[in-house]
């Protein structure tokens, strides 16, 4: 008796695809525009406040506005009540492959017991610091290692994450050009 076995990662995969055969249809449907309003609280502290945005072909608001805060360690003569602006980007990346990875072992049927990325970023202060022209205000490097418990191969694992990087916003982000545009209004 083959008896089927229910994945449950907590992703409804049957709405995702049912959203990318709509947007097949309709492809001005999938132009989505996010934004964060960040706000200067005090020395090097700010917090980010994150709710409406566009999609769909029109504007949504979200069930709540939620924050995010920044700082610097007290190395740097800040407070030190938050998380750098440059860890909080690892944290997006670590947080858009996660979640990418958990989608992509629903669609394909593996049941993840845990999984964890741990990010590492490395940085030379010397660049923000405006030291020396020639270092870059960026990481450097950006590390990323998975640790994975899931009803799988390693094989099927590793093919997991690689889906992930693949279809993940964030990593495209850190390893493709894109325009930004700072103006003053």
């Amino acid at each position: 008796m083959n008896i089927a076995v229910k994945t449950d990662n907590g992703v409804n995969t049957e709405a995702l695809m049912g959203a990318r055969g709509a947007f097949e249809q309709m492809p001005q449907a999938a132009a989505f525009t996010f934004r964060s309003a960040c706000d200067w609280i005090q020395g090097t502290q700010n917090r980010n406040a994150i709710n409406g945005y566009f999609g769909l072909g029109q504007e949504h608001a979200r069930k709540q506005t939620f924050t995010i805060d920044s700082d610097h360690p007290e190395v740097f003569a800040a407070a030190d009540k938050a998380p750098t602006p440059p860890e909080i980007v690892l944290a997006a990346l670590a947080s858009c492959l996660t979640g990418g990875l958990a989608s992509v072992a629903q669609h394909r049927g593996i049941q993840l017991h845990s999984a964890r990325a741990i990010v590492e970023g490395d940085i030379d202060v010397r660049g923000i610091l405006g030291m020396d022209p020639d270092i870059r205000n960026g990481f450097s490097a950006i590390r990323v290692t998975f640790e994975i418990d899931a009803d799988a191969s390693r094989e099927d694992i590793e093919a997991l994450v690689a889906q992930s990087q693949k279809r993940s916003a964030v990593f495209d982000i850190l390893t493709n050009p894109t325009s930004v545009a700072v103006a003053v209004a």
